[in-house]
C-alpha cells in the first residue's frame, strides 16, 4: 500500500473495540475534523503528523512495529483529543511517512533512529515539555529518546518491557511469545493477519486496518530493527527522574506481566508504584479498551502537570 493510500484509510477511520465492553465491540466514531495530518521533514525522512483539536498540555503518541498512528484514532477523536494537544506520528517506513533510502535503513530503522525522529518532531512542534507515550516498539523508542528529553513532563509505555543491553537469553523472560513474523521482511496477507492478531486479546476480531498497516510497512523496517544496538533500558528507567508509567493489558499475549512486576521495585519514579493493568485488553490496549486507556492517560497527564516542573539536563536521565 502506498503512503497516500495509508493516509486515505486514516481519514476514513476504521472499526474496533468501544472501550467499555468486550474486545471486538463496535468502536466509537472518529471525529475526522479534529485530525490535521501534515508532513514534517526530520533528517532525510518525511514524517506524517496527526494532531487533535485540543489546546491543553501536549501528549505525543508513538505506535509500534508494523502499525501506524491509526492505532490511536479513538483517543485522538475522543474527549482527550479535545482536552489535550495530542500528537501522533507515523514512524519512518510506516503509515504515511516515507521509507528510508537503502543506504539509510540501518540508521533509520532502529530504536535509536526512531528515538531521533521523536526528538525531531517534538523540537519542531515545541512540545519537548509534553508527555511521551509509546506502545510496543514505540515504547522502546520513547525510553531511548527519554535521555535527551530532559524537559518532558513524563513518560508512559505499554507493550514494551524495559530490556537490558546486550539482551539476556530469551530477553530474560520479558516476553510470553515472540512471533518471528514481527521481524520477517515480507508478509503474505495471511501472515500479516496472523501477526497482528497477537496485538489483541485471544480470539478478538482483527480490524482490517491493522492488516493494512502491516502490509504497508516497509519490510526492511521489520528485518533491520533487531540488528541495531540500543541503549540499556533497565539503566534508563532505573535512573529516570520524570514520572514513568507502565500499563499492561490483562489479556496480553506478548509481554510477560511477571517480568514487569519483578522489575517495578527498581523503578524510582514508577507511577502508582506498580504496573497498571487494563482489563479486557491485550497488547494494543488503547484500541481494545480506549475508554479505560484514556482514563489512565488522563489521570497520568493530570498528575504530572500538578508536580513541580523539573528539567533534567539531556543525557543525565540514564548515566553510563
Amino acid at each position: 500500500m502506498t503512503a497516500t493510500g495509508a493516509a486515505s484509510l486514516w481519514l476514513a477511520g476504521c472499526g474496533g473495540g468501544d472501550g467499555a465492553g468486550a474486545p471486538g465491540a463496535q468502536a466509537r466514531s472518529v471525529a475526522r475534523e479534529l485530525i490535521a495530518p501534515r508532513l514534517l521533514t526530520v533528517g532525510k525522512q518525511q514524517i506524517a503528523v496527526y494532531e487533535s483539536g485540543g489546546s491543553g498540555p501536549a501528549v505525543m503518541l508513538i505506535h509500534g512495529n508494523s502499525s501506524s498512528a491509526k492505532i490511536w484514532q479513538q483517543t485522538l477523536g475522543g474527549e482527550l483529543g479535545r482536552k489535550y494537544r495530542l500528537v501522533a506520528i507515523d514512524l519512518p517506513g510506516h503509515g504515511a511517512s516515507s521509507d528510508a533510502a537503502p543506504e539509510d535503513r540501518t540508521a533509520v530503522y532502529s530504536i535509536p533512529g526512531y528515538a531521533a525522529v521523536i526528538r525531531g518532531v517534538a523540537s519542531q512542534l515545541s512540545i519537548e515539555n509534553g508527555v511521551f507515550v509509546g506502545w510496543s516498539l514505540g515504547g522502546h523508542a520513547v525510553m531511548e529518546a527519554s535521555t535527551q528529553l530532559g524537559e518532558a513532563a513524563g513518560f508512559m509505555v505499554f507493550g514494551a518491557p524495559p530490556l537490558p543491553f546486550p539482551p539476556a537469553p530469551d530477553f530474560g523472560g520479558a516476553f510470553l511469545s515472540a512471533s518471528p513474523l514481527a521481524f520477517q521482511k515480507d508478509l503474505t496477507l495471511e501472515e500479516a493477519r496472523e501477526f497482528v492478531s497477537t496485538f489483541l486479546s485471544p480470539g478478538a476480531a482483527v480490524p482490517d486496518f491493522l492488516v493494512d498497516d502491516a502490509l504497508r510497512t516497509d519490510g526492511n523496517a521489520r528485518a533491520t530493527v533487531v540488528t541495531v544496538p540500543f541503549s540499556d533500558e533497565i539503566v534508563i528507567t532505573s535512573n529516570m527522574r520524570q514520572p514513568f508509567a507502565i500499563l499492561q493489558g490483562a489479556r496480553e499475549q506478548i509481554v510477560n506481566l511477571a517480568y514487569l512486576e519483578k522489575l517495578a521495585p527498581s523503578l524510582p519514579t514508577l507511577s502508582q508504584d506498580h504496573v497498571e493493568l487494563v482489563a479486557d485488553a491485550g497488547h494494543a490496549l488503547q484500541w481494545e479498551q480506549p475508554a479505560r486507556f484514556d482514563a489512565q492517560l488522563d489521570a497520568f497527564v493530570t498528575a504530572v502537570q500538578a508536580k513541580p516542573s523539573t528539567v533534567v539536563p539531556s543525557g543525565e536521565a540514564a548515566p553510563s
